[in-house]
């Protein structure tokens, strides 16, 4: 009997949603024994590891919280500074370093999306619960000035309008 017919599939489906979370915690578990039971250099290794886990753990939870469910229609992929969606009736392509502004639209129909507009292009409407949907995290992430916390505050508190997430800043000329 294999370890994937152990656990029953909700469950797994629940503990691979919160992964890094708990690798973070496993790392920071590591380096707070190394802490207490080394000394010396061993020691402060525990302590970085302690530290890195409790980052981790604090990324995991943002990650897990951008994780609204699975089963929407569609597949994203991001590769090379691009974010390409593949829908059942639409999709498209826009370039991360163009992008102008991204939006939630909690009305959408069958369920929530995000709005990416790049200048000079027609907006891609991606549902929240697309086949690689988390991948948008990291593409968010690194978006200048972006809040996440209001990003992902904004994903759950469900909204009765067109949210805009993020904006591109205006540019200056000097």
């Amino acid at each position: 009997m294999s370890l994937k017919n152990f656990i029953r599939p909700e469950l797994r489906q629940k503990i691979w949603r919160w992964r890094e979370a708990m690798f973070g915690l496993f790392m920071a578990a590591c380096g707070m024994l190394w802490v207490v039971t080394q000394q010396g250099v061993l020691a402060a290794v525990g302590i970085s590891l302690a530290i890195v886990g409790a980052l981790i753990i604090f990324a995991g939870i943002q990650r897990t919280r951008f994780r609204v469910g699975r089963g929407g229609p569609g597949v994203v992929q991001v590769d090379e500074r691009q974010v390409t969606y593949y829908g059942p009736h639409d999709g498209g392509s826009v370039s991360i370093d163009a992008l102008e502004s991204v939006m939630l639209e909690p009305k959408a129909k069958p369920s929530a999306e995000w709005i990416l507009k790049e200048s000079g292009g027609q907006p891609l409407h991606i549902p929240v619960n697309a086949e690689n949907a988390e991948l948008l995290f990291d593409v968010f992430a690194a978006l200048e000035g972006i809040k996440t916390e209001n990003m992902l505050t904004q994903l759950h508190a469900e909204p009765e309008k067109r949210v805009t997430i993020w904006q591109q800043p205006p540019r200056q000329l000097h």
